[in-house]
């Protein structure tokens, strides 16, 4: 079954002069020639975004966008019309969001958080009401789940995050680090589910796991540098911002480098060990 508005593996069916024919629940798809590759045949699949045309056709293209639907992204308005504005995704065809769509009115040249959806015609549109697109967290979702987590809103209390493309959770303000910025993906953790249903994600993993990611992240920090101007002293924004990490964390991690034989520790920071020289002829 074909899914309009995101990637398909299909099989050509026939070439022609307008391009390769796919063929689906008896529906013909049209790649134009202009994309066909040149050692394409019938009986090969290629893996192709499926969308209609102008005239309500579905038509396929080798170019993936920056978004399916369903997805999350963060896109650019090129231009705004009498229909409303026009987004950068990836494609020729800009990706549509109607003014009903929009909260605030869109401008050319900046960037907006939206939703890839179709509409009732099936035609491939997006939408910038973010709250309406987002479901209650599923209830087989349990604490220390990895998850998809892309930054959505930044927060007093930390950055409001979209988990998995289905919906929201809350990245404490501990764990925001340098460069983060909206629209980012990254890798998370269930923190915590709360009574209310709202979930808390973490950037670290919990238990012996996360501290072996922690010591190794530490331990590369001073392969590459040789020396961290970080200490029992240091306040946990400053460690956070060079690490990534909690405080205590960090500490932990010093701890078990410092075991390893690894590092010196010093007033100033902490400092990765020479290994000891050889000795010519010993």
């Amino acid at each position: 079954m074909i899914e309009l508005g995101r990637i398909n593996v299909l099989k050509i069916r026939t070439i022609d002069e307008n391009g390769a024919w796919f063929e689906s629940d008896q529906v013909r798809i049209l790649l134009p020639a202009r994309e066909v590759p040149a050692a394409a045949t019938p009986g090969a699949e290629l893996a192709v975004f499926v969308y209609l045309n102008s005239e309500g056709l579905p038509v396929a293209t080798l170019k993936h966008p920056k978004a399916q639907v369903g997805e999350f992204a963060l896109l650019q308005v090129s231009q705004v019309t009498k229909h409303g504005a026009f987004l950068d995704w990836g494609l020729d065809k800009e990706l549509l969001v109607p003014y009903s769509e929009q909260p605030e009115r869109m401008r050319a040249g900046r960037k907006y958080l939206v939703k890839v959806c179709l509409d009732d015609r099936s035609r491939v549109v997006a939408t910038a009401r973010v709250d309406k697109c987002l479901d209650e967290a599923p209830a087989d979702l349990q604490i220390g789940d990895e998850v998809d987590a892309l930054l959505w809103d930044f927060t007093d209390l930390g950055v409001k995050v979209i988990i998995n493309d289905l919906f929201s959770g809350l990245l404490y303000r501990d764990e925001i680090r340098g460069g983060m910025k909206r629209g980012q993906r990254l890798k998370a953790y269930v923190r915590n589910i709360r009574d209310d249903g709202k979930v808390d994600v973490t950037l670290r993993r919990g238990g012996a796991q996360g501290a072996r990611e922690d010591r190794d992240i530490l331990l590369e920090a001073l392969t590459r540098q040789g020396f961290l101007p970080l200490h029992d002293q240091s306040s946990p924004q400053d460690i956070r911002q060079s690490l990534g990490m909690s405080k205590k964390a960090f500490k932990k991690a010093v701890g078990g480098l410092y075991k390893e034989g690894l590092v010196e520790l010093a007033a100033e920071g902490v400092r990765l060990k020479e290994p000891p020289r050889r000795v010519p002829g010993a």
